[in-house]
């Protein structure tokens, strides 16, 4: 998981309106791929966060694939293949801590996705 809190450039990934709410999204920034999610909570601001694509208990570049969902408070994305669950805000792996991925800053500025990565 990525504690490191050194400040990182801003990149656009796409419109906001390109990914299907409640869905995730594969982006290459930098030679590394990442998992963007749009996640509508039923207010009218939507949200987006970005975690690293890769499943460490796989060992398959799929985290964009799975389903979004929640477990009490926490907004997590199950992985397609074993299921685990990935706190969306942390990167953090529920079932297993030690397969915790990194997350980064994400956020919609007039439209556009950006993820600081």
């Amino acid at each position: 998981m990525n504690n490191d809190r050194v400040p990182r450039p801003w990149t656009a990934i796409c419109r906001l309106d390109d990914i299907v709410p409640n869905t995730g999204v594969c982006a290459l920034v930098n030679g590394e791929q990442l998992a963007i999610f749009h996640v509508n909570h039923g207010d009218a601001t939507p949200a987006v966060y970005a975690i690293e694509n890769f499943d460490p208990g796989s060992q398959a570049a799929v985290l964009s694939r799975g389903l979004i969902g929640s477990l009490g408070e926490r907004i997590v994305v199950a992985s397609p293949i074993y299921k685990h669950h990935f706190d969306l805000r942390t990167g953090e792996c529920v079932e297993t801590p030690s397969y915790s991925v990194s997350a980064f800053a994400a956020r919609v500025e007039d439209g556009q996705v950006w993820v600081a990565a």
